[in-house]
């Protein structure tokens, strides 16, 4: 997948966002210098596929508390999700998931699907009253149930638009 540098971005920080080394992304890169990147620069992230080859993308509504499943375009499913409170809001933007955890533990839930922005992610919960509901720290929960089968059905590298 090619990522797309950003202001304020470091390979360091591009690391952390998908989930890989400094070293890695310099190999894949051929970059002689890791620490000159300039907005707008083209960075392989090697092991996260080309999200425009995945059939699949989600958009996630955070004012709607919708996560909606597309399939080829057309709507396949749609979930009632939990989002951010107010001061620890879930970022908008365009992700992709790259990479997940059954059973992670904690409140968390059956499944963890990390997004490309550290510490985000699509999880389950322990604590399913929760659902409909802006409550977390900026994470997207979902009942156990739904993450499970979104997982299932979801590679890594799918595209996730979250919008207001």
């Amino acid at each position: 997948m090619i990522h797309t540098v950003k202001p304020n971005e470091t390979l360091g920080s591009i690391a952390l966002d998908y989930r890989t080394s400094v070293n890695k992304l310099v190999r894949a890169n051929q970059l002689t210098d890791p620490n000159l990147l300039f907005i707008g620069q083209q960075i392989q992230i090697p092991h996260i596929p080309n999200p425009d080859t995945i059939p699949y993308q989600i958009i996630v509504s955070v004012s709607k508390r919708r996560l909606t499943l597309y399939a080829n375009g057309q709507v396949s499913k749609e979930y009632p999700i939990a989002v951010g409170k107010q001061v620890t809001a879930t970022p908008i933007g365009n992700y992709v998931i790259v990479n997940r955890e059954p059973n992670p533990g904690g409140p968390f839930g059956a499944m963890w699907l990390s997004l490309s922005k550290i510490h985000y992610g699509i999880h389950g919960t322990n604590n399913p009253n929760s659902i409909g509901k802006a409550v977390s720290l900026g994470c997207i929960r979902m009942y156990n149930q739904d993450v499970l089968d979104l997982a299932s059905i979801v590679p890594n590298g799918t595209r996730v638009i979250i919008r207001p």
